[in-house]
């Protein structure tokens, strides 16, 4: 059988790899039932197109399924690029990490070393604040500062200065709140160090060195290849092409922009897999740097929104009942990516996709891929008991705040409600969220109509304490501290 091929004229969907080989265990990898399974699936879940890489015995197979805009009706094929999303912090996470081995920054000494310019609302925390921290999301740093600073090389100096007093999530150190402004943070110290812009020392650090021809982070780029368009729609419908192919700024790139395909995606999980090693024998990462970004630094008091049970740096880190693993998501418009890592198997699976239920399809499929490849039993979707627990919600009422977000939590009628709002620069991002939380324990709740955002059905709300003893609240892996 050739190494690509379609399954009909129409060429529905496409295989790239050998039909038949065996895993690490010395099972047989059923290419054919994975494609039938990928097909079945996504039409399930109204996903229009996927790619999807599977590392296992030392090779990466990769699969396609569907079409890559249901408007043009183009193919997906294996060489087709999707965008990433937050899957590009793993890319920017190690390049700060080849800086450090090499002895050009120091992880630990405050970023203010290496960028003078950069300050938060707090001096005392722009003083304190590590690279360290901003790697793991211990920062404090908030997320969702969304500034567009244009399309010139200057623009993430832009967005970090802009970036100047905006609040803190949490004091830097004490817990952790997920931070896509950390990670475009760590992209200028990328570019102060190496006097490159982030996107040139990318390519010249790591996508060279692995051989990744189909990654890149400018939109001009992606047109070389078929890339994926984003689509959008009502949960359980097909959903429709989004408005426009691509809404980020540049300044985006160090946090959410690294366009791919799948395989290439799976390429780099084989070099932190085999300890900084990339597939042609090249060395990109020291063992023991490869191994440091995978110890955990912090404990996630939110164990749902993104299946984390703590975060390295860089990786997200997983527990399936004992079973350790690492990976990252991504979302961006319409488009959707999820990477898993089992070490002790030797299994990486990466799955990019373009809209409608792709949580939904990356669930259902993962659980068998794992179970299969990795003997990996993936917890079931995040939802409430059947019978709730009896919660004195009453200590948790309360305002809740971080950059741009007001959280308020009130009680009617015995039962726990919240009101998400945005404010002052996102203010007019969306509508107040109107959601029930529905107990799971005394401080975790099932949050409803949401949708499937953060969950298969459910959104997580976690409430937690700061080391200081100031309450707060988890949605989305943003920490919000109560202020009333």
């Amino acid at each position: 059988m050739p190494k690509n091929v379609s399954w009909d004229e129409q060429g529905n969907w496409e295989a790239k790899g050998d039909w038949g080989t065996r895993d690490s265990a010395g099972k047989k990898l059923d290419l054919a039932h994975w494609q039938n399974r990928l097909d079945v699936l996504r039409a399930k879940h109204h996903v229009p197109g996927a790619s999807l890489a599977i590392l296992v015995d030392g090779t990466v197979h990769e699969l396609a399924s569907g079409v890559l805009h249901r408007g043009t009706g183009v193919t997906a094929t294996t060489d087709s690029v999707y965008q990433m999303g937050s899957i590009a912090k793993i890319y920017t996470a190690t390049l700060i990490m080849r800086l450090a081995e090499s002895g050009r920054l120091d992880l630990d000494a405050p970023v203010i070393d290496v960028l003078p310019e950069f300050s938060v609302a707090d001096p005392e925390a722009t003083r304190a604040i590590t690279t360290r921290q901003l790697l793991s999301h211990t920062s404090g740093l908030t997320c969702d500062f969304t500034y567009d600073s244009g399309r010139g090389d200057d623009c993430l100096a832009k967005y970090v200065e802009a970036a100047k007093g905006v609040a803190l999530d949490c004091p830097p150190g004490t817990a952790i709140s997920y931070s896509s402004v950390g990670y475009n943070v760590l992209g200028r110290i990328v570019e102060v160090v190496t006097g490159q812009v982030w996107d040139e020392a990318l390519k010249d650090l790591l996508l060279t060195p692995l051989g990744l021809t189909h990654t890149m982070t400018l939109p001009e780029e992606a047109l070389r290849f078929r890339a994926a368009m984003g689509h959008l729609g009502e949960a359980g419908q097909d959903p429709d092409p989004a408005p426009s192919w691509d809404l980020m700024p540049r300044s985006a790139g160090p946090y959410g922009r690294v366009i791919a395909t799948a395989g290439d995606v799976a390429r780099l999980a084989q070099m932190h897999l085999n300890g900084g090693v990339a597939q042609d024998g090249t060395r990109v990462l020291s063992e023991e740097t490869a191994a440091l970004m995978q110890q955990r630094v912090v404990d996630s008091p939110d164990k749902w929104t993104v299946s984390a049970d703590g975060w390295g740096l860089g990786w997200t880190l997983y527990d399936w009942n004992g079973v350790q693993g690492y990976g990252h998501d991504g979302a961006s418009i319409g488009q959707y990516g999820y990477l898993r890592v089992v070490p002790s198997a030797g299994v990486a699976v990466v799955l990019l996709t373009n809209g409608g239920g792709a949580r939904e399809l990356y669930a259902a499929l993962y659980r068998e891929l794992l179970a299969e490849l990795a003997g990996v039993t993936m917890p079931e979707p995040f939802a409430p008991p059947a019978r709730p627990p009896v919660v004195d919600f009453a200590p948790l009422v309360g305002t809740y705040r971080r950059e741009g977000v007001v959280i308020t939590v009130t009680e009617r009628d015995g039962a726990g409600h919240a009101v998400y709002e945005f404010v002052d620069g996102m203010k007019d991002f969306s509508e107040p969220l109107d959601i029930d939380l529905v107990p799971v324990t005394e401080t975790v709740f099932a949050g409803t109509g949401v949708g499937a955002a953060f969950s298969e059905d459910y959104m997580p709300v976690v409430f937690s304490t700061l080391e200081d003893g100031t309450a707060c609240v988890y949605i989305g892996m943003r920490c919000g501290p109560k202020v009333a």
